[in-house]
């Protein structure tokens, strides 16, 4: 498992860089728009994957800076966010390498931000989910780009497995 979280965080850091290159070429009016999607504008959602990838590596790694709600807009500014998208990207990759089998099957207990229950569950379920739910809100940025006719960001993991993710085969 842990090569196959390996190969995902891998794939995480090539989709947002693809996601960010085409919301590069939006207006900042387009950008901050509520075109519908569940955050409402490409700038909140790409905020909020920013958000919860902090969250969740607060509770794995016990480190690092973390929000407090779902929503917060980190960044107002596109570059900065960027660039701190990178940074989070390299750091999620960086500590997926230190893992090994006991770790990913070993469980750990943290409490969600939106309810104050205690949740106790092994790593590698959440570590699936993490990377589900980046794919889950990409997806949503794709659809705000489509919806202003953009051009149609090709995110498929098979598509990074034939390019850049060929190590992972």
């Amino acid at each position: 498992m842990r090569r196959h979280f390996q190969m995902f965080a891998d794939y995480n850091r090539w989709a947002n860089a693809l996601v960010y290159e085409a919301c590069a070429e939006m207006t900042d009016e387009e950008y901050r728009a509520d075109q519908g999607a569940f955050f409402g504008s490409a700038h909140r959602t790409l905020n909020h994957l920013l958000c919860a990838d902090r969250i969740w590596m607060k509770r794995v790694t016990g480190s690092g800076e973390a929000p407090t709600a779902l929503d917060t807009i980190l960044h107002e500014d596109f570059a900065a966010l960027r660039e701190a998208r990178i940074a989070e990207d390299q750091r999620i990759i960086d500590w997926i390498d230190t893992l090994d089998e006991g770790k990913l099957a070993a469980s750990f207990t943290y409490s969600p931000v939106s309810s104050p229950t205690v949740i106790t569950q092994p790593l590698g379920p959440v570590l699936a989910h993490v990377f589900n739910h980046q794919t889950h809100h990409r997806g949503q940025v794709h659809m705000i780009l489509t919806s202003l006719g953009k051009p149609s960001v090709v995110l498929d993991l098979v598509y990074f497995l034939r390019g850049d993710g060929k190590r992972w085969l």
